[in-house]
């Protein structure tokens, strides 16, 4: 089987992306330090595929380690880079942890690709990069926007920097600019985890709706948006993760054409289509047959007031388009919640 390395392989997107490649009949190989995830997580993943996937727990922005892991692996196909911090409060508090973390891990990973010639590398961008866009939807051909928070400014010079190697690299590069993947793995044996208090909406409404938490805040009703309140594009996990796959395949067939151009291609994501949080929180209670309590607050710093995406490019270059709806999204999320839920009373 052909090996892809995935950094970030225990994480949220990165577990799911590991399952779509052993059922594509690749032999993923997850590098996590597992910082802010959990290697228990495999078990899930071992449940759904049969297959043990390997971690190799290196902190990635050990230039010495990174090369080492990578040298073991050298016959790998591909380089899916997910590793990266991704709390939009703790960036806007902590910058210096989100560019030390983000940009020296691409940088070696980039690096170690290189001197292995992998010959595809996977970026995970991130929809933030638009920052608060003029025109809606976002296409990739969207200037950069001023970022909301440090966050996005991490993945918006990720992006800079995966440009500038591709100019000189005999690698493949791709940069994929995720919206906002929610739900979790139809078989309930894999979700999300987030790291200490979940900062994004879905966890939050799940969380409330436990128990966990009192009630959900609702971040602003201000907004110039059709309800008050901000506008994502919700897409599930399962979706976002199957994505990969496709663009594996897509550049393992066009590598002469790819690196002739020496320019990434770039992709959205997405649905397609935006909901207001207001909106999620009524498709979350028609899923899950409940009422959810919740108030409004204030704004929230590093919040843009609409991003959602136009997906025509990855439906006619990648053959990729979601397939799951926003009920479905919520009711995974929600059957997610209640295993975790269940398994913190055995515990």
């Amino acid at each position: 089987m052909a090996k892809v390395l995935v950094t970030g392989g225990c994480g949220y997107i990165g577990s799911h992306t590991l399952i779509e490649l052993a059922g594509a009949g690749y032999e993923p190989i997850s590098i996590d330090d597992n910082s802010r995830s959990s290697p228990s997580i495999l078990e899930g993943v071992e449940s759904i595929t049969g297959m043990r996937v390997r971690n190799h727990r290196v902190d990635l922005r050990s230039a010495a380690l990174t090369d080492a892991c990578f040298a073991e692996h050298r016959d790998a196909v591909a380089v899916v880079h997910f590793a990266a911090f991704k709390t939009v409060p703790e960036s806007v508090a902590l910058p210096l942890l989100y560019y030390d973390n983000n940009i020296s891990s691409l940088l070696n990973v980039l690096a170690s690709t290189a001197k292995c010639g992998i010959p595809c590398f996977i970026f995970s961008s991130s929809c933030s990069v638009y920052g608060n866009a003029s025109e809606l939807p976002v296409t990739e051909d969207t200037p950069f926007g001023e970022p909301e928070c440090p966050y996005a400014r991490t993945k918006q010079i990720g992006e800079h920097i995966v440009g500038d190697f591709a100019k000189v690299s005999q690698t493949s590069y791709m940069s994929l600019r995720y919206f906002n993947p929610v739900g979790a793995h139809e078989s309930s044996e894999i979700g999300e985890v987030p790291y200490s208090d979940p900062d994004n909406l879905v966890p939050r409404i799940t969380r409330t709706a436990i128990g966990m938490l009192p009630e959900l805040v609702v971040h602003g009703s201000d907004y110039d948006t059709r309800d008050g309140t901000c506008i994502r594009d919700y897409v599930h996990v399962s979706d976002i993760a199957r994505a990969h796959v496709l663009a594996i395949e897509h550049m393992r067939k066009t590598q002469t054409e790819a690196r002739a151009s020496r320019s990434p291609e770039v992709f959205n994501l997405g649905s397609g289509t935006g909901t207001t949080v207001l909106e999620a929180i009524k498709a979350f209670e028609r899923a899950a047959g409940t009422s959810l309590k919740y108030r409004v607050g204030p704004r929230r710093a590093g919040d843009a007031a609409a991003v959602y995406s136009d997906n025509h490019r990855a439906e006619t270059i990648l053959g990729w388009r979601p397939e799951r709806g926003i009920e479905e999204m919520m009711g995974t999320a929600w059957q997610w919640e209640l295993v975790m839920a269940k398994r913190r009373q055995k515990a």
